[in-house]
């Protein structure tokens, strides 16, 4: 960040060596702020499509959730969102009272959002360890057991969602608002999030993998591909888990495609192990 201090000219015509001011503390604190300010604008959507980082257009405030908790965006910032940028459009009138109703949303959700449409990410941050070469969650640290190689995260994975009445996955949820807000990169991110997620318990699993089929399309692919590969994977857990029986009996589009999904995983594994057998005349 400085230039390297040359010794050859570092003396005035009176033979005293000059020396720099010392930088307190806070100055360079400071300065830390402001870098890291930047780098968090370079990665946040409205860098990635151009636009500029100003945030000089007007505030529009946000009505979330059944208590209407208050939330205020800067409009270009929200407008990076269609649904957003489509509800702005119908107040464009009102510019004097730019405000948005979202009574079914839940602001821990929302604050999610905002914070990934400031920032390209939402806490906990997705952060790379050099030493392992690998993705963890900000704050994350090693598992007792070394052979596992898990990580055990320092932000709850879960929390209490209003509607559901229950306790949900985090990034479940955020992947579904992502969903109705038109954020795909948020998708994959909040996908990603979760992944690196373990330790949850059967009946929050399952939970969450019901609200995602209430909240995502037929035509989702990831979320939903998700929690049947993680049943899959886990399946011994999840055979042994009276949750599951009763979710099961319950029955729902979830169970069916978790049915095919097996189907599918089984006929794979017939046509490699054919694949491999000698075939006899």
């Amino acid at each position: 960040m400085f230039g390297k201090r040359s010794f050859a000219s570092s003396k005035d015509r009176s033979g005293k060596i000059t020396k720099q001011p010392k930088r307190s503390f806070r100055e360079t604190t400071k300065q830390k702020q402001m870098v890291e300010k930047m780098d968090a604008r370079m990665d946040s959507p409205m860098m990635e499509s151009g636009l500029s980082p100003s945030l000089t257009s007007p505030i529009v405030t946000m009505v979330v959730g059944p208590d209407q908790r208050l939330f205020a965006a800067h409009e270009d910032v929200l407008s990076h969102s269609p649904f957003f940028a489509s509800a702005l459009r119908d107040q464009f009138f009102e510019s004097s009272n730019r405000r948005i109703h979202l009574p079914t949303e839940e602001p821990e959700i929302f604050s999610c959002i905002l914070e990934y449409l400031y920032k390209g990410d939402y806490s906990p941050r997705l952060v790379h360890d050099k030493r392992r070469q690998t993705w963890m969650l900000e704050g994350a640290v090693s598992s007792p057991d070394p052979q596992k190689g898990d990580r055990v995260a320092a932000v709850e994975p879960t929390f209490f969602h209003t509607g559901v009445g229950d306790i949900i996955l985090r990034d479940t949820a955020v992947y579904c608002a992502a969903e109705r807000y038109g954020l795909e990169e948020l998708k994959r991110l909040s996908l990603r999030k979760q992944g690196l997620q373990s330790g949850i318990e059967v009946g929050t699993i399952l939970r969450s993998a019901r609200y995602a089929y209430e909240n995502t399309p037929d035509s989702d692919s990831r979320l939903r591909a998700h929690y049947l590969a993680l049943i899959i994977r886990s399946r011994k857990t999840f055979k042994r888990s009276g949750t599951m029986q009763m979710e099961m009996e319950l029955g729902g589009k979830l169970f069916f495609d978790l049915f095919v999904a097996m189907c599918n995983h089984i006929d794979d594994i017939v046509d490699v192990t054919n694949a491999r057998t000698p075939k006899t005349i």
